[in-house]
């Protein structure tokens, strides 16, 4: 957690307050002082972090006022980007986000990029306290050589591929080749390898964009391997449903390391498609085809692991093995991008350095989600981790902290962005452009079709 890293930092600005029992929350429903009654807050990113932030804020502070800005034109961020279009349930979270949003004391407004259409000092002279929630846009690079060769993407920009998000839409993977190799075995990469591997008729009645579906209706890929350094007790993946750790522990050694007998051997000749998770190995080099121009397979370092617990590592063993692929899909890892020159940024970590979600040396500015901890953990972690940041900003709202007087909050930045040329999306809006996807989807039995391209959104609003 970002409150571990950061806590030795020498920081004098807020006090070093201990959040309250679990369960417990400051209540605002008596002894407000004048500057209390109506704060205006601003969250900056529409994510589970920021819609999480916000419902925390809104159902403990009575008078409190949020607004959301989402440089995307509509709301939801890795809930709608990020999360495999054949996992509709874990989606169903947008109901309770809907509900926030149709506060009376919250307001939505996208196609607003913070740093470029509005900064964050002109946040902060508008609100009372400004929270950054907008999430991880980046991925890690691999930092091998051949990296840039074509026939290598990061898997991050392959869910948004998919699942339509805008910058992504025109990425055109090539999957005329039959083995894929990913490189990490995390959820993303799981769901990266089923895309690939899931006849497309399974995937028709999902909100997958139509022209993934194109693509994928006349793909090549055949086999897919899950490549990763250390072994099956360190996979990065999460387990849905609980059950014993050693056993499934027993099952990847068992899968990984034993050589099928005739029957199993003659059922995975006999299968379409096929996936594996090759353990111990770490990418050195994506190997050119002959001619140099593409991606032709991926040079492994064989490792074996050094120390216990924590201190666990990968340490290469001196031999070396190639995997011949056509596509390699880099999966290390999402990380934050800095989004103000006066926002503390840890171009190392990848995160806004804090303490329990309060920035550091910037009174007033407080992050949440991933850009707070780090990409790690589901959704529910996010939900955890951005109330406790709700909290830190309450105790300090309650403690005279924030600014005194009042604010102008949205009335201000509207102002800015008007004279700036920039036409907000309002939550209504939203609701339009989800009527117009589901509506489009319903030809081809699908929940939604997907709008893809940010003018085309703006033109159907009349923007």
């Amino acid at each position: 957690m970002a409150s571990r890293c950061w806590r030795w930092w020498g920081w004098s600005a807020w006090p070093r307050t201990r959040p309250p029992p679990a369960g417990s929350t400051p209540s605002f429903r008596h002894h407000l002082s004048t500057q209390e009654k109506t704060p205006q807050i601003c969250v900056v990113g529409s994510g589970p972090a920021g819609f999480y932030t916000a419902q925390h804020l809104l159902k403990q502070h009575p008078q409190a006022h949020v607004d959301i800005y989402e440089k995307q034109p509509v709301p939801f961020g890795l809930v709608r980007f990020g999360v495999a279009p054949d996992h509709p349930e874990v989606k169903n979270v947008i109901n309770t986000f809907t509900q926030t949003a149709h506060s009376g004391r919250c307001a939505f407004w996208g196609n607003v990029e913070v740093g470029r259409d509005v900064t964050v000092p002109e946040l902060r002279e508008a609100y009372h306290a400004v929270v950054l929630s907008y999430g991880a846009e980046d991925h890690r690079a691999l930092e091998i050589p051949g990296e840039e060769l074509p026939g290598v993407c990061s898997a991050r920009a392959f869910v948004g591929w998919y699942n339509g998000l805008p910058e992504n839409r025109e990425l055109e993977p090539d999957l005329s080749y039959d083995t894929a190799v990913i490189l990490g075995q995390g959820n993303v990469a799981l769901d990266v390898a089923r895309i690939l591997l899931t006849p497309p008729e399974h995937l028709e009645r999902t909100d997958i964009t139509k022209a993934a579906l194109g693509v994928l209706r006349q793909s090549r890929v055949k086999t897919v391997w899950l490549v990763g350094r250390r072994g099956p007790l360190q996979v990065a993946f999460t387990i849905k449903v609980p059950r014993p750790r050693k056993r499934l522990t027993e099952l990847l050694l068992r899968t990984a390391t034993e050589k099928p007998g005739p029957e199993e051997a003659a059922r995975r000749a006999s299968a379409s498609r096929a996936w594996g998770l090759r353990f111990f190995r770490s990418p050195q080099q994506v190997l050119p085809s002959p001619d140099g121009r593409r991606a032709a397979g991926v040079r492994l370092a064989v490792t074996r692991l050094e120390g216990v617990g924590e201190a666990t590592r990968a340490v290469p063993t001196g031999d070396m093995e190639d995997l011949p692929c056509g596509l390699v899909l880099s999966s290390v890892g999402y990380k934050s991008r800095p989004v103000d020159p006066s926002v503390p940024f840890d171009s190392k970590l990848g995160v806004i350095p804090n303490v329990e979600g309060r920035v550091m040396d910037v009174p007033g500015l407080y992050c949440s989600g991933w850009v707070k901890r780090g990409p790690t953990g589901v959704i529910a972690t996010t939900m955890t981790d951005s109330f406790l940041t709700g909290q830190m900003l309450l105790q300090d709202l309650k403690a005279g902290l924030l600014p005194s007087g009042p604010r102008p909050g949205y009335a201000a930045i509207q102002a800015l962005l008007s004279s700036r040329g920039v036409r907000p999306v309002s939550f209504s809006d939203w609701e339009k452009l989800d009527a117009e996807e589901v509506a489009r989807g319903q030809g081809t039995g699908k929940p939604r079709e997907k709008l893809v391209d940010p003018q085309e959104m703006l033109r159907l609003l009349g923007h």
